[in-house]
C-alpha cells in the first residue's frame, strides 16, 4: 500500500479501523505503535507495545492483556484493522468455546484456514506469554497452540478478507457498496446508517 497507514485508509467514506470498531461493537482499546494521536478521533486508548522493537502481533496481544487485567477484564478479543468484513457477532461466536485461547477459522476455496489475529484470549496467559516473547519466539499461532487453543469455525464467504493492495481496497469498495444496497448480505447491516 506504498507505506500508507492501512487502518486509516478510507473504505466507503470511513477509515478501515472504524469499520473494525463498529463490527467489534464493544471495542475498548486500539493496539498500535507509532504516533498515537493519529487515532485520537476514535475516543479509545491507544496501547503501544511494551516490548521494544517490532516483536509482532503477539507483543500487542501481551500489551492488551496487561491493560485488560488492569481494567478488571478476564479476556481480550483481537481483530486485524485491515479486515473490515468479519461477522459483527464474532466475539460471541468465539466465546461459545471454552479454552484459554479460541482462534477463528474459516473455509476458503483452498480449504479451512486459521485466522490467528482473530481470537479470544484469557488474560492470565500473559504470565506465559511474556517469557515466551522474551525468549525470542514470535509466532502467534504457535504460542496459541502451545496454550491449548481451540479453533472456532466462522461461517461465511471469505469473512476475513483483508486489504493488502490497492486492488484489495477496490474489491472491498465493491463489497461495501453491496452491503449498503443489500444490508442483509452476510447477515449484517453494520454498514447501514
Amino acid at each position: 500500500m506504498a507505506g500508507a497507514d492501512k487502518p486509516l485508509l478510507s473504505l466507503a467514506g470511513r477509515p478501515l479501523i472504524a469499520h473494525v470498531i463498529t463490527r467489534l461493537g464493544n471495542a475498548r482499546a486500539i493496539s498500535a505503535n507509532g504516533d498515537p494521536t493519529r487515532f485520537a478521533g476514535f475516543g479509545l486508548p491507544v496501547l503501544h507495545d511494551d516490548i521494544p522493537g517490532f516483536a509482532g502481533p503477539l507483543a500487542g496481544v501481551l500489551t492488551g492483556m496487561d491493560w485488560a487485567a488492569e481494567q478488571g477484564f478476564t479476556h481480550i478479543a483481537t481483530a486485524a484493522a485491515d479486515t473490515p468484513f468479519f461477522p459483527p457477532d464474532l466475539v460471541t461466536q468465539l466465546a461459545r468455546h471454552s479454552a484459554p485461547v479460541v482462534l477463528a477459522r474459516a473455509n476458503t476455496p483452498d480449504g479451512p484456514r486459521r485466522h490467528p489475529t482473530f481470537g479470544l484470549w484469557d488474560v492470565r496467559l500473559r504470565h506465559a506469554l511474556c517469557p515466551w516473547l522474551a525468549s525470542g519466539q514470535r509466532k502467534l499461532g504457535q504460542f496459541a497452540a502451545e496454550q491449548g487453543a481451540l479453533l472456532a469455525d466462522i461461517p461465511g464467504e471469505d469473512p476475513f478478507f483483508n486489504i493488502n493492495t490497492p486492488d484489495d481496497l477496490a474489491r472491498a469498495e465493491g463489497i461495501a457498496r453491496a452491503l449498503l444496497l443489500c444490508p442483509n448480505t452476510q447477515g449484517t447491516n453494520a454498514y447501514r446508517t
